[in-house]
């Protein structure tokens, strides 16, 4: 495990008590598509409020996370709060992911764009990806800097290709810039086969 990264992570959730702010907003706005009952996977979960969401609305939830810090506290919320969420800290690389194992996978605020195919792989037949993340173009400065974790125009519909299409967003600079969400992307895609 990178302990420089998993130190950094740890630090910041050391630094204040979970708020369990609602999910992204990509699974609130299309949660019609949930189906009601499977497995779920909150992908860099953080505090979990992804996590949260769909074990409420009664699937069976991993959450994974570089963060031991992040995952205790997600853990003690769920137990509390009688909800089946397995969180796990772990390093996410391409063998974090089972074939063909979850219904729906959720991705919120991270990038890495090496795990795309094992996440299309890790999808059932009719599976659903809910992914929202930050883009190059910003109209805020409070998104990350680094390129490395900012998507390019396009770039998420070309790296999730093999799914169908089902919701995109992307509005930039368009129009009103003080309405409407800046500086994310939001996909939903199916796995057909």
């Amino acid at each position: 495990m990178n302990a420089g990264l998993a130190n950094k992570w740890n630090h910041i959730y050391n630094q204040s008590n979970p708020v369990y702010s609602p999910a992204t907003q990509v699974l609130i706005e299309n949660d019609f598509l949930l189906p009601t009952t499977g497995m779920a996977l909150d992908l860099a979960s953080g505090w979990g409020a992804n996590a949260i969401f769909l074990a409420q609305r009664g699937l069976a939830v991993t959450a994974l996370d570089i963060s031991f810090v992040a995952i205790d506290k997600l853990t003690t919320y769920a137990k509390q709060q009688g909800l089946k969420i397995n969180a796990r800290q772990e390093k996410i690389v391409p063998e974090s992911f089972t074939k063909s194992h979850f219904d729906v996978i959720v991705v919120s605020r991270f990038l890495d764009r090496t795990l795309s195919d094992a996440i299309i792989g890790s999808l059932k037949p009719n599976g659903l990806l809910f992914y929202q993340t930050f883009t190059q173009e910003k109209i805020y400065s409070k998104s990350p800097n680094n390129p490395n974790y900012l998507l390019a125009s396009g770039e998420l519909l070309a790296l999730f290709s093999g799914l169908k299409l089902v919701f995109y967003r992307e509005n930039a600079s368009i129009g009103e810039p003080l309405f409407g969400l800046r500086d994310e992307v939001q996909f939903v895609g199916q796995k057909l086969i």
